[in-house]
């Protein structure tokens, strides 16, 4: 009997791990960076219309005619135009290939995104190239044309606000753009926040059978449905509420059995992409004073040679992904790869080298977070010594920093795309809601496996203060944790956590393996010595029978060992090889239908940890088998949103976290082969060095004081006022009286003078200002939610959503030039939607460090 069920057992798993074609729950088509980032929640790309990441509408539509008649390719407008009948789709780690056809034409449409990892310069660019591939089935002659559309939606994070359209046609290129009107350059920070600074481009290289136009969607499409011509430009500024698209099409004549093809581009310039310690950075690619104009004739003359490269990366990688670990991991990998690149930013330093930013998707928009970019990480060191530094400097040039206080690592830099200091506070404030041992263990591996890569320890000399100071605290901290928040924070604080654990042990380990590199021979047998005595205890104290515990003093527990996976990709070799295999039976033996539980507690899980996980015993059957179920997530999940990384293995529905970053971590599996590892990481053009110093962060100084410096009384209603209620003049005599702040006691930063509860509140305040250099005073505001500010009757500011704390919001030139000395009259509307409510302004003059 025990020898049937062994059989059955196996060939369960074997069959389980048998590879299946993935059916991704969203299908990314534009993938450069958190804010262009578009998708197709369908399994065909007629089923319904594209969106942004976030969920929100961020409509492409693309349209055929065969032989004079219309067939829809891209989303589900218009309705009434027929779908031509999709036959595949295929994603690969740069490109994705839908084919269709009917019973004249096969048609396939490419979007490609050159995110070429050896190349920063190309890989920086948000460009993405759609490309139409015609060739008849029949071997008859047949006229094709193109069409596509893109919504001005693209370019703001409400529908309402207004838009402008230009030309921006170049000698070889027609190309329209959109952008606000408001253009409020990285004003906005958040997590479900779109982009709505900097423009929006479609282009297309110039000929005689392309036709371009602005013009409402309905309008623009039925005029190519009836004729082939999307009509001449009538609209170049739009609410946002007329449907307006930038549209194009093109013939490509007649097709026979050689295809024909066409291809355009899309591209978004931010101008500036990251505000860095309160300084705004340009994006990699503008780093050389490159423009948009520079970006798209650039990108147009470098598509033949890319396209080439991207499907020799496309076949290479796929090819070692198989090797490594199988059909389902090399297609779960593909499906990774450009999300975690689309999910960060990478911008120019003071001496143009890279930095990268990456954004915690849909958790909470943080900025560079240790506990994010840790299990983002090995898709970035896979690929070489430029990436893996780039978003490493950012974070140890603020943990080095007279800010930072503790003496563990930091836990993120903001809330992106703002990295002026993390969020929990660079002070004592916010202790609780740290992760000492979690973020220290985290920067120790990540050093030690960027010196493995490099063969020396240089870069971490460049920290070694700070490195020291983790590797002290985890010394007297890491062996057994006390109750704090680990990388899975969404568990709750957590005593004795052995994984975590583990992960101090190999972040000890690590040390004393850069202390060697260094030549610090005493130092790298002292921690080697301390690594080896803790995982040795580690080992007895945690053991539970056949498996490992949850944590120390709780019997019966269990949970994913993730941490372990430094051990041997490092070769510190602490943990005897029985761990592994002990642990890996037993997770064969628990885990459900789609994957394997974080730990007992609950039945949801994290992806990126079941593939570290999966690594352990370096056994491909073992692999396989915790591979398998994931694909089968992905596969049966309903919920249609890019790759998550958090779910329930019983019911494959998404618990939280969408298009997150840390799915480069599927990636792990290929450091455990040095030589795919150093051939990837060899391939570096960039050559990163010499960063510049961390942004000296401005000072400030209050020209206007707001409550958190000193409470004012301010003349206030929330009843709506008569017309220019903003006015100097306005008799605001039946108004009430009230010191700032003004709001509801518990909305984060709050300082409540007065409490305000309804859904809107104006505020009127007649100041005296001494005279300043007012070029260089902005707004010191904190408001939740929607704020406008008026000085002497000038609209000065617009801040939409919410912030947790006083900030400096620039004010319009015109808001500048309203200022006077002597008598000015501030007045302020805040607007409340949900949850928590307040707002509060002064001035602040901005000293810039010389």
């Amino acid at each position: 009997m025990w020898t049937v069920f062994l059989i059955l057992w196996s060939l369960h798993f074997s069959l389980a791990a048998q590879s299946e074609p993935l059916r991704p729950p969203s299908v990314p088509l534009v993938a450069c960076n958190p804010y262009f980032s578009i998708w197709s929640p369908a399994d065909k790309l007629t089923d319904t219309d594209t969106t942004h990441w976030t969920g929100k509408a961020q409509r492409l539509t693309s349209l055929a005619r065969i032989d004079g008649k219309s067939f829809r390719l891209m989303g589900g407008q218009p309705a009434d135009v027929p779908a031509l009948a999709q036959t595949s789709l295929q994603v690969l780690p740069t490109r994705t290939i839908y084919e269709f056809e009917n019973e004249t034409i096969h048609l396939t449409l490419t979007f490609m995104t050159a995110a070429l990892p050896d190349d920063l310069n190309v890989l920086s660019r948000p460009v993405t190239y759609v490309s139409w591939e015609a060739q008849s089935k029949d071997q008859k002659s047949h006229e094709v044309e193109i069409y596509f559309d893109a919504r001005s939606e693209i370019a703001v994070n409400e529908p309402n606000q207004p838009v402008t359209f230009q030309s921006a046609t170049t000698s070889g290129l027609t190309a329209w753009r959109v952008g606000t009107v408001e253009q409020p350059i990285l004003r906005r920070k958040g997590d479900d926040v779109r982009i709505d600074w900097g423009y929006f481009y479609v282009a297309m290289e110039k000929n005689k059978k392309t036709l371009s136009n602005v013009a409402p969607a309905a309008a623009a499409r039925a005029g190519f449905v009836a004729n082939g011509n999307p009509g001449e430009a009538s609209v170049l500024q739009s609410d946002g509420k007329n449907d307006t698209v930038i549209a194009f099409a093109t013939k490509l004549g007649s097709v026979r059995a050689k295809p024909v093809s066409c291809w355009l581009m899309l591209a978004y310039d931010d101008l500036y992409s990251i505000q860095y310690m309160k300084k705004n950075l340009r994006p990699y690619w503008r780093r050389n004073g490159d423009d948009a104009s520079a970006l798209l004739t650039k990108s147009a003359k470098d598509y033949e040679d890319l396209k080439k490269r991207c499907v020799k990366f496309d076949t290479e990688l796929m090819g070692d992904l198989r090797n490594a670990g199988g059909e389902n991991y090399a297609q779960l990998a593909a499906l990774a790869y450009r999300q975690c690149f689309a999910a960060g930013m990478f911008v120019a330093d003071d001496n143009g080298q890279p930095l990268q930013f990456c954004k915690e998707n849909h958790s909470n928009g943080c900025i560079s977070t240790s506990d994010v970019f840790y299990p983002m990480s090995p898709q970035f060191l896979l690929f070489g010594p430029s990436l893996a530094k780039s978003f490493i400097v950012p974070f140890m040039n603020y943990a080095a920093s007279d800010r930072w206080k503790f003496p563990f690592a930091p836990h993120d830099l903001g809330t992106y795309p703002q990295a002026n200091g993390q969020v929990y506070g660079d002070g004592e404030r916010g202790v609780n809601n740290q992760m000492p041992v979690e973020e220290s263990g985290n920067l120790l591996c990540l050093f030690g496996a960027v010196a493995q890569m490099d063969g020396n320890a240089d870069f971490a000399g460049l920290y070694w203060k700070q490195l020291e100071q983790w590797a002290e605290y985890l010394k007297e901290k890491g062996f057994d944790p006390e109750n704090q928040l680990c990388t899975d924070d969404f568990a709750g604080h957590l005593a004795h956590n052995v994984n975590l654990s583990a992960k101090a042990i190999c972040g000890l380990g690590s040390f004393a393996k850069l202390c060697e590199m260094r030549g610090d021979k005493q130092k790298s047998e002292e921690y080697m010595k301390l690594a080896r005595g803790f995982a040795e205890r580690w080992v007895k104290e945690a053991a539970e029978g056949d498996h490992f515990r949850l944590a120390f003093d709780r019997p019966n527990t269990w949970s994913q060992k993730y941490n372990l996976v430094w051990d041997r990709i490092l070769g510190l070799n602490l943990f005897p090889a029985e761990v592994a295999q002990k642990e890996m039976a037993f997770y064969r033996k628990i885990q459900n239908q789609y994957g394997l539980p974080l730990d007992n507690r609950e039945t949801y899980t994290k992806l990126d940890w079941i593939t570290w996980t999966a690594t352990l015993t370096q056994n491909r059957d073992d692999f396989e088998a915790l591979v398998a179920p994931i694909i089968a997530f992905l596969n049966a999940t309903p919920d249609r949103a890019p790759m998550t990384d958090w779910y329930q293995t019983k019911t494959a529905r998404k618990v939280g976290f969408t298009a997150r970053p840390v799915v480069g971590g599927v990636f792990l599996e290929m450091l455990y082969d040095k030589a795919v590892w150093h051939k990837y990481a060899g391939r570096d053009k960039t050559k990163a060095s010499g960063w510049a110093a961390m942004p000296k962060a401005p000072e400030i100084k209050m020209v206007l004081n707001a409550a958190d410096k000193h409470k004012a009384m301010w003349d206030y209603t929330t009843d709506r006022p008569g017309n220019n209620w903003q006015q100097p003049g306005f008799d605001d005599s039946n108004w009430k009286h009230g010191q700032s702040g003004f709001g509801t006691s518990g909305t984060p930063g709050a300082i409540v003078g007065t409490t305000w509860n309804t859904s809107d509140i104006w505020l009127r305040r007649e100041v005296d200002l001494t005279a300043t250099d007012f070029n260089d005073v902005q707004a010191w505001l904190h408001h939740d939610e929607d704020a406008e500010v008026y000085i002497n009757g000038v609209l000065a500011l617009q801040a939409g959503g919410f912030v947790s704390g006083y900030d400096m919001f620039p004010l319009t030139p015109e808001g500048r030039a309203a200022l006077r000395p002597g008598k000015n009259l501030i007045a302020v509307h805040c607007h409340q939607t949900t949850g928590g409510q307040y707002v509060d302004l002064g001035l602040v003059e901005v000293v810039r460090a010389k």
